[in-house]
């Protein structure tokens, strides 16, 4: 009788814990969403080029190769929700500036570009926080329910929600959609202020120079063959999202499409309608047809997405078809999200879960602003069916290496229990 009663309360705070992560999730994604359709537009209205608007998605992911190494060493040495929280308080900072710019008229590209840079930087600390601070918040048994929840929020707060509300927002003013922007990212940093518990690492050893721990990040990815290549082949995927991202604003608002911005934010939600339903289907999919299928679709659905653009018509019918694209890939997407997650938390010591995350995303994630840039210079120059052709194609050849190493057994180590 005494055990129930003494587990009662932790099971309480977990379960008020997990609701906050998945509330906290919701808010600031759609803070996000906002941002990254308000910025972009912002950017169409100074210039018509697509190179110059493809740098606001530029800074917005150069720092996962600039900062994210050290970045994972704090988030390793520091409390994880103290740092999500600093990164809340960096995107506010960073959103006041814009607005100042934008009720004194004073917007220009290279401030859009350095608050999209602070943004960056923000959700750095802020990603690499909350993917590891999960084996301290549920057990090893929830880590999948809890990664599909949260997963299903980002997809349904980013895209399927935050979108088109960003959307409407712009239409309704810059300064409305940027001050309507800060305020959710305060909710967000008071949320995490109510978590429940001690959400730093335990210190297993003498602290060592930060190259070391970062070295010991490094090391634990490229001798573990599974990982590494998950790495190495998001490396291409986020790249081809990162294209798609940086080139759609032009082609879909200024370009062949000639979407208003509110039809463009309706887009944007395919994604997102498409990753919730690859929340739902996750589990069923894992039993079924176990993790290894379930992850081959996003590379699947990411050829569709950037495919599709490269051979329909200049019409704004073709939207649908843009759309339908985009919820495949939100389906697929959703399904190696969940499932790299608890392979990686599986795997991954949690006293290395900063490092490692940190070390994985800077492979994978820093690929982002390097394709950002390859498809702006390609739109530029050669238009924008040849850039979207470019990038389907390389992801297409994805499909050979992931059959080869992603293999049933490479991942049956990840359901044995902890």
């Amino acid at each position: 009788m005494s055990g129930n009663t003494a587990a009662a309360p932790e099971q309480a705070s977990t379960w008020r814990n997990e609701w906050l992560l998945v509330l906290f999730t919701g808010t600031t994604n759609t803070a996000d969403a906002v941002m990254r359709v308000a910025l972009p537009l912002l950017a169409v209205r100074l210039t018509n080029s697509p190179a110059l608007v493809a740098g606001v998605a530029i800074m917005l992911t150069l720092p996962w190769l600039l900062t994210a190494l050290h970045v994972g060493v704090l988030v390793d040495r520091m409390n994880r929700r103290t740092l999500m929280v600093a990164a809340e308080f960096a995107r506010m900072g960073s959103i006041a500036v814009a607005l100042g710019a934008a009720l004194l008229d004073a917007a220009s590209l290279p401030l859009i570009y350095a608050v999209a840079l602070v943004l960056g930087v923000a959700e750095v600390v802020a990603q690499l926080s909350a993917v590891s601070i999960i084996p301290s918040v549920v057990p090893k048994s929830r880590w999948q329910s809890l990664n599909a929840r949260i997963t299903a929020m980002e997809y349904v707060s980013f895209s399927f929600v935050g979108a088109p509300i960003g959307g409407f927002l712009v239409a309704a003013g810059f300064a409305i959609a940027l001050g309507a922007t800060g305020a959710v990212y305060l909710l967000g940093a008071v949320l995490l202020t109510m978590l429940v518990g001690n959400f730093a690492v335990p210190a297993t050893k003498e602290r060592r120079p930060a190259h070391v721990e970062i070295r010991e990040g490094l090391q634990f990815l490229v001798r573990h063959k599974l990982l590494r290549t998950m790495a190495g082949l998001i490396s291409v995927m986020a790249g081809c999202w990162a294209a798609w991202y940086a080139i759609i604003p032009a082609f879909a608002v200024g370009g062949p499409l000639g979407l208003t911005v509110q039809q463009y934010g309706f887009l944007l939600t395919s994604l997102g309608a498409g990753g919730v339903l690859g929340t739902v289907l996750v589990g069923p999919v894992n039993r079924l047809l176990g993790r290894r299928w379930a992850m081959f679709a996003d590379i699947i659905g990411t050829v569709v997405m950037v495919g599709i653009p490269a051979v329909v018509p200049a019409a704004q019918w073709s939207a649908w078809l843009v759309g339908l694209a985009a919820f495949v890939a939100g389906a697929g997407g959703t399904m190696w999200t969940v499932n790299s997650r608890v392979i990686i938390q599986s795997l991954v010591p949690n006293e290395l879960l900063g490092r490692f995350n940190a070390a994985s995303r800077l492979i994978s994630w820093g690929m982002t602003p390097v394709a950002a840039a390859v498809a702006g210079g390609l739109a530029q120059l050669l238009g924008f069916r040849v850039a979207f052709g470019f990038f389907a194609a390389i992801c297409l050849l994805l499909a050979y290496p992931y059959l080869r190493v992603v293999t049933p057994a490479a991942v049956a180590e990840v359901e044995q229990p902890s």
